[in-house]
């Protein structure tokens, strides 16, 4: 999920067993941990068309019709050329936010749509919707994971890229351990995870 980094600074300061209300995995189970450095590079991923069409199926079984999944390519390409984002980092975020479900339900604090971005557009429980409403969902995701990339060089790089994730996560950043919710708030493997997918690992 996206979160501001004003409401993190606000739930940092809580206990850790109540700031983590999404806590899944801990930082052990994590494939990649520690700086940026430690992550596969981009030269390791997969080209967009192959990541995606190894992850058409996940999306169809998670909820999405084929129409949506053709839609979420449209949206994902035109968002990565209009805002200046990674096809594949897009469509990474939304496997781990939402598992590719148009329908998927809002959480956190109105953490909704595609990408789980805080005051994006939801469409909970629906399928089979047109494409400016799968558009708003992952321009509204992308926008704000691009304020993120900004925050860390916005270059087309791994050096901006993961520690961006793991702002776009937590809403705070430990650079020497890109495996760390920062103050216990998000997922720790979150990075680790979203690397993972674009390097084709269908999970």
């Amino acid at each position: 999920m996206a979160f501001k980094t004003m409401m993190f600074a606000a739930l940092a300061a809580l206990p850790a067993v109540f700031a983590s209300p999404i806590e899944l995995e801990s930082r052990a189970g994590c494939t990649y941990n520690g700086g940026w450095q430690n992550f596969p590079p981009m030269s390791q991923w997969l080209p967009w068309t192959e990541v995606f069409g190894r992850y058409q199926q996940s999306m169809v079984n998670a909820g999405s019709t084929w129409d949506d999944v053709g839609r979420i390519n449209v949206a994902i390409s035109n968002a990565a050329a209009s805002i200046g984002v990674d096809e594949r980092v897009i469509l990474a975020i939304i496997l781990q936010e939402s598992s590719g479900y148009v329908g998927v339900r809002c959480t956190g604090n109105n953490d909704c749509g595609l990408m789980q971005c805080e005051g994006c557009p939801g469409f909970q429980g629906q399928n089979g919707l047109p494409q400016s409403s799968t558009s708003a969902m992952i321009n509204g995701g992308t926008q704000h994971y691009k304020q993120n990339l900004e925050d860390w060089g916005n270059a087309w790089a791994a050096s901006s890229i993961y520690p961006a994730l793991r702002e776009y996560n937590s809403g705070s950043v430990n650079s020497g351990d890109l495996s760390t919710a920062a103050g216990g708030f998000g997922v720790p493997c979150y990075v680790s995870d979203v690397a993972r997918r674009m390097l084709g690992q269908v999970f």
